[in-house]
């Protein structure tokens, strides 16, 4: 019986190990907008690859993908009498349930899961 007992347990730990992270990109990710306290800005992400912005009104996001760990975006960049498409590559260096972090060329990005 304790050999049934600790072989259940390994093997309990064994699929928990091995079960990766389940967290879903999916939801609102936003930072804080720098030099203006209490408020943020970002990226929602929803099913289906379609993305839009948070309180960011001239980068305007309007999809998204995720290859292994590279997340891609576009949209359009919106100012000064023109717009200009773009798609952006970052590497995700973290995801969790409520934290994302990502690189952009060497410049991480630090986003929380807006509830």
């Amino acid at each position: 019986m304790k050999k049934k007992m600790l072989a259940a347990t390994l093997l309990m730990g064994l699929l928990a190990a091995c079960g990766g992270n389940s967290a879903s990109i999916v939801g609102s990710w936003v930072e804080p907008v720098p030099g203006l306290e209490g408020q943020v800005q970002g990226i929602k992400m929803e099913e289906g690859g379609v993305a839009s912005s948070v309180n960011m009104a001239t980068l305007v996001y309007e999809s998204w993908k995720q290859e292994g760990t590279k997340l891609i975006l576009t949209g359009k960049s919106i100012g000064n009498g023109q717009t200009i498409e773009f798609v952006d590559t970052m590497d995700i260096k973290r995801l969790t349930a409520d934290s994302l972090v990502l690189d952009n060329q060497g410049m991480e990005i630090r986003y929380a899961k807006q509830k």
